[in-house]
């Protein structure tokens, strides 16, 4: 099993932990990842763009000029998609871009990720995370202590408001409870910060 030092909110070294190898340890998947993260944000996109055709667009009803003896091509609307003001050949309608993957590539996708973390040195323990009061201030000494004063995931075992809105206006950072924690967030972040208790929510949530 892979054992990573545990710190506390001043950056001290208060001792290891084992991690699960099921989680920390697996086979990178980068097909797995990849197909993930697409999925991702295939889901986020709204798909409310809309454009009109040209049976929509409103007017163009008369024929703009005779058929013949002008010299110029024959035209039966100046709503015609080659005119100003005229529909959008292929307009774009609103559509649902959602789809879904296997379960079993969701968490292959996600051990690779969190396997990548601890590779790389991108992952910090932490022994408790607590605050007393709503401070930002308290929030980046935290993370100036630790090292990951840049794109830090934040991940807790269970809601904390003070943690929450201590975090979330610090540029770059997020917060998220451990049994919501998604690929595509895990790798646009720097480092991910998580406690002891949230370690123990991964394992059992996604083991």
């Amino acid at each position: 099993m892979p054992k990573v030092e545990v710190l506390n909110i001043k950056g001290e070294n208060v001792g290891e932990i084992e991690l699960n190898e099921t989680l920390f340890a697996a086979e990178i998947a980068e097909n797995a990842v990849y197909d993930t993260v697409k999925n991702q944000l295939a889901n986020k996109r709204q798909g409310t763009q809309s454009a009109k055709t040209r049976a929509e667009v409103r007017g163009g009803g008369r024929k703009p000029f005779r058929q013949k003896g002008t010299g110029r091509a024959r035209q039966g609307s100046i709503r015609a998609p080659h005119y100003t003001g005229g529909g959008i050949v292929f307009a774009p309608k609103p559509r649902d871009y959602s789809y879904k993957i296997p379960k079993k590539m969701r968490r292959k996708a996600l051990y690779s990720v969190l396997t990548s973390k601890v590779n790389e040195n991108e992952l910090v323990v932490l022994d408790d995370l607590k605050l007393d009061s709503y401070k930002t201030k308290e929030a980046k000494t935290i993370l100036n202590n630790i090292d990951a004063n840049s794109k830090a995931y934040v991940v807790i075992a269970e809601n904390d408001d003070k943690i929450y809105k201590s975090f979330r206006n610090i540029e770059g950072v997020d917060v998220e409870k451990a049994n919501l924690i998604n690929v595509y967030d895990l790798l646009r972040h720097d480092k991910l910060v998580i406690t002891k208790d949230a370690i123990a929510k991964l394992e059992e949530v996604f083991k």
